[in-house]
């Protein structure tokens, strides 16, 4: 028998497209006939994805998923805005979220190798992306997961935002008395207003050094501006810095709903309420294609460019 290489693996993945498992399984089964293992993959449906996969995917949707203590946020991305409105293609982020939720994969690449549940022929996450590929003729891909697993005294809150394209799940832990279902009120007021306010850390002991470091230079660069005595210029830097923990870090934002108290004021508000003491503790915020450089060319040129 043929000894398949990395070298022979590769080439086939970039001849084709398809995925990693997927081509060493059928150059062992061409034994290491490339042009024999092309066959295969093509009509396994695995091949068909090929001709789509440099697209640029910016567009899909992000979508939620929550059973038990066990959470879910994932983004699938596809080629175009009337694709992931689809309900095939929604329906498909929603099953990929239900497989997250059971699975142990901790990256998109452990996850496309995991095997889809219930399939009659076994295939791997990936292997039903290629499919999906195949039926709506769109590159897609699954960008990106956040898999939540939390304590007994914890509530999964998510929100989706304009039908998928912000998306976000938190996580309230009810540190003192009885958690109960207002707890899931409290999650879901949390995410709404992080879906709108954008923060990027949880608290002030968040931030991480490298941006600290950033927005002490630039706010230290403009008192210096001012012409103001040194002693002055420390105390515009120590209330520029106040003001980035207010924006930036969701405890410390004014509530949406009530500027006059802050996210962790609020929080506290509503536990006292319901008899107990509630702690954000983490969150996850994702917007639909964000950092994915969109195409330009329009439609028309595109099909120039086919009919050539």
């Amino acid at each position: 028998m043929t000894q398949i290489t990395a070298t022979m693996v590769k080439e086939l993945r970039e001849r084709t497209g398809a995925g990693m498992m997927d081509v060493k399984n059928a150059l062992t089964e061409a034994d290491g006939n490339m042009e024999e293992a092309t066959v295969i993959l093509r009509k396994k449906g695995l091949a068909a994805a090929s001709k789509k996969a440099g697209r640029v995917t910016a567009e899909g949707s992000v979508q939620a998923y929550v059973e038990g203590n066990v959470g879910v946020l994932v983004e699938v991305n596809c080629e175009t805005d009337f694709v992931g409105r689809n309900e095939q293609f929604r329906a498909f982020t929603t099953e990929v979220a239900k497989v997250i939720a059971k699975s142990k994969a901790n990256t998109v690449e452990e996850l496309l190798n995991d095997r889809w549940p219930e399939d009659a022929e076994g295939l791997t996450v990936g292997q039903k992306v290629s499919e999906l590929i195949g039926s709506i003729k769109e590159n897609i891909a699954v960008r990106r997961f956040v898999r939540y697993e939390s304590p007994a005294n914890a509530t999964i809150g998510t929100y989706i935002h304009a039908g998928g394209k912000i998306g976000v799940i938190d996580e309230v832990v009810t540190e003192k008395g009885q958690k109960t279902d207002k707890a899931a009120g409290v999650a879901k007021e949390v995410a709404m207003h992080i879906a709108a306010a954008e923060p990027r850390f949880l608290g002030r002991n968040d931030v991480t050094q490298k941006d600290l470091d950033t927005e002490r230079e630039i706010a230290r660069d403009q008192a210096l501006k001012s012409g103001k005595p040194e002693n002055i210029v420390e105390k515009m830097v120590t209330g520029k810095m106040e003001k980035f923990y207010g924006e930036a870090c969701l405890l410390e934002q004014p509530y949406i709903r009530d500027d006059k108290s802050t996210v962790a004021q609020h929080v506290e508000k509503q536990g006292k309420e319901h008899g107990c003491a509630y702690a954000v503790t983490r969150f996850t915020r994702y917007k639909l294609g964000e950092g994915i450089e969109k195409r330009s060319d329009d439609f028309a040129a595109e099909v120039a460019s086919f009919i050539k």
